[in-house]
């Protein structure tokens, strides 16, 4: 029905524990059941106000882990939380700063929107600026006694600039302030600790990459210093999974600066951004998360066995100071005695493993999030349909029909620059990799320890956002660009194998709107060259049925595009009439039963472009009394439009709905010729 597109892609709000805010609230749908009265806000705000920075810490930290249930919340904001926490910035304690800050990114983390703005009006972005100038001040210190002080800022950093993070992504007024107030070199500064703090670094390039994007104020502002330093980091070479997540990030922000680019380095700087991005997809997370697990699991073993020896050369200790008992203690042996029963030293590091392991599945949905972009042009969605019309008035072929599917999974508009950097790096073929099904070493282990159970998430996302990135990638470059025939009869086998391999179809919502998106562009692209589909038509509808039971509306309406691509194709060959009235027969359900009217214009569309010629297709239309059920469902449609479309739909999706009015009549006209035959 036009050109098809994958809207751009946002950052989902996220918990201080890593955790999509929708499942933390998952989690305490039980907790819920507590009630308000149950939340402790009164006293851990009074706390606030305590002379005691100990005390004050204690009720930062105290309120940062209770809102993270979110039925808290409300008790929080309307005891005036955020304007009690916002002074506390710029508090004495550097351990109070760091703990307000941590409260106020949990709210905003958990709180969504309502909270960002309602940090936003009460001025939180004041103090927070201050803050952050602060700690950028305070990387200058270099002294050795001045170290742990030093480390002790850039944690107080790491929580303000993900604060910032948080309300910048959410609140426009948060990014005008942002624009407004010089908060670019602050935050391009922690990125600049990217050689000795990798955390304070990433955070800082979420953050970029978030401000960067659709923000031309910004962009204006932006000087060859920001350049620079997101440069070195795009070339940097570690090869831990943290700076594979920071050069990504990196990459993102460059892309999104790409209008600002000197043009003398907008080449070079496309090629090293889609280099990184490519780099990234090179690595295979089902083989590196066996392995880091397998680390863990060796490093923890050699730990257990250093607590050994510490155990029995403390039992030796002990021995020796029970024959010193006698002697009067002294204060230095006494001291001994306590230091040598301290062992935190010994105990196992935060989980360093599979940190690696989320750094590098996020870094993999990222680079893969960033090619969809590379991709997009300025057109709707699909779901939102173009404002060009399926056909107009004098777009008529010779027997009286418009083209209703001419503009459908048309190409989009991909630079010949962009185009050529995405094939030089073997992008498609990466993609088309990512597409696998989780591999079952990784899933085995990621079952079998509960800390790791949150990675069979992520590892599922990249799948979809790779089946995202190849509908994408089919919709903007031609078949040769992709190998040909065979590379397209190749995709669509294995694409198959993801949906017809399993006992049954997925009903995972996002996995489904993922994988039929990019078959129906496949599909599009195969027909158009005239290349024999190797989907059998059962197999297509049976994936075209599970997805018109799907309740997400983009879903439904890929569903019945297939429908319709592969009924338009089986219509030019013979013996095809019992495969063309099932086509035809769960289109006519679908146009008059679904609920949406998107989703029944794109079933008529699809109707007409199967049934508008041949003789296969007379037979079939004939069978399933196409005439008269079209002829039944005209005024029904005239009237949904009249009553729902004003409110419900948007002007461009209007525009096709009264265009598919009109090209139902003249389909009904056509059809009432044929039939007199």
């Amino acid at each position: 029905m036009g050109k098809s597109k994958t809207t751009k892609f946002k950052r989902p709000q996220f918990n201080s524990l890593g955790l999509p805010v929708n499942a933390v609230k998952e989690a305490d749908v039980e907790d819920e059941a507590l009630g308000d009265d149950s939340c402790p806000a009164a006293e851990f705000l009074e706390k606030l106000q305590s002379p005691c920075a100990d005390m004050r810490e204690f009720a930062c930290a105290s309120i940062s882990q209770v809102v993270q249930q979110t039925h808290t919340i409300p008790g929080f904001l309307h005891r005036d939380a955020v304007r009690k926490l916002g002074p506390l910035l710029l508090d004495s304690s550097l351990a109070v700063r760091e703990t307000a800050a941590g409260a106020l990114r949990n709210l905003s983390s958990c709180g969504g929107q309502e909270v960002c703005e309602d940090m936003v009006k009460h001025d939180v972005m004041t103090p927070l600026t201050a803050l952050l100038r602060e700690c950028c001040a305070g990387f200058e210190c270099t002294s050795p006694p001045k170290k742990e002080q030093k480390n002790k800022v850039e944690d107080v950093a790491n929580e303000a600039v993900n604060l910032l993070w948080n309300l910048c992504e959410i609140s426009s007024q948060a990014l005008s302030v942002f624009n407004k107030s010089g908060l670019l070199d602050v935050v391009v500064q922690c990125l600049e600790r990217h050689t000795h703090n990798v955390e304070l670094a990433i955070s800082a390039a979420h953050c970029l990459h978030t401000v960067t994007e659709d923000n031309p104020e910004l962009l204006c502002s932006l000087n060859a210093a920001v350049l620079r330093v997101l440069e070195s980091v795009l070339l940097s070479s570690q090869p831990d999974m943290a700076h594979t997540l920071l050069r990504t990030l990196a990459a993102g922000t460059l892309w999104n600066m790409k209008a600002s680019l000197p043009v003398a380095r907008q080449a070079q700087t496309l090629n090293a951004v889609v280099a990184a991005l490519s780099s990234c997809l090179d690595m295979d997370a089902g083989t590196l998360i066996p392995e880091l697990r397998l680390a863990e699991g060796l490093r923890k073993t050699t730990a257990a066995s250093d607590s050994e020896e510490q155990a029995a050369a403390v039992e030796l200790h002990e021995e020796v100071m029970e024959e010193e008992e006698e002697a009067p203690p002294n204060k230095k042996s006494g001291k001994a005695a306590r230091t040598d029963s301290d062992f935190s030293d010994l105990l196992p590091r935060a989980k360093e493993e599979l940190r690696e392991a989320t750094a590098l599945l996020t870094a993999q949905q990222m680079s893969l999030e960033i090619i969809v972009n590379m991709c997009c042009s300025d057109d709707p969605s699909d779901d939102e349909w173009e404002e060009e019309s399926s056909s107009d008035e004098s777009d008529v072929t010779p027997d009286g029909l418009g083209d209703a599917m001419s503009g459908l999974m048309s190409p989009l508009c991909l630079s010949a620059e962009v185009h050529g950097a995405l094939i030089s790096h073997s992008i498609p073929e990466k993609v088309l990799k990512k597409t696998d099904s989780p591999r079952t070493e990784a899933v085995d282990v990621c079952q079998q320890n509960p800390s790791w159970r949150s990675l069979l998430k992520k590892m599922q996302r990249v799948q979809s956002r790779a089946l995202t990135c190849l509908h994408s990638i089919l919709s903007t470059m031609d078949g040769e660009s992709l190998g040909g025939a065979a590379a397209l009869q190749g995709a669509a086998q294995h694409l198959s194998t993801l949906v017809f391999g399993a006992a049954e179809i997925s009903k995972d919502e996002e996995f489904l709107e993922a994988v039929i998106s990019a078959m129906r562009s496949l599909l599009q692209l195969i027909a158009s060259k005239n290349i024999p589909q190797c989907m059998t038509p059962q197999q297509l509808m049976s994936l075209s049925e599970a997805g018109t039971r799907c309740e997400v509306v983009s879903v439904r309406v890929n569903a019945v595009a297939i429908l319709g691509i592969t009924g338009s194709t089986l219509a030019k060959e013979k013996g095809t009439a019992t495969t063309l009235q099932m086509i035809g027969s769960a289109l006519l359900q679908v146009a008059t039963r679904d609920a949406d009217l998107v989703v029944n214009g794109e079933a008529l569309d699809a109707l007409f472009d199967v049934f508008a010629d041949g003789d296969e297709a007379e037979t079939a239309a004939k069978d399933i009394q196409l005439l008269p059920a079209l002829k039944a469902l005209q005024p029904v449609f005239k009237a949904k439009i009249r009553k729902e479309g004003r409110g419900k739909y948007s002007p461009q999706q209007l525009c096709v709905l009264d265009n598919i009015k009109v090209n139902l009549r003249r389909f009904i006209g056509y059809l009432e010729k044929v039939m007199k035959k």
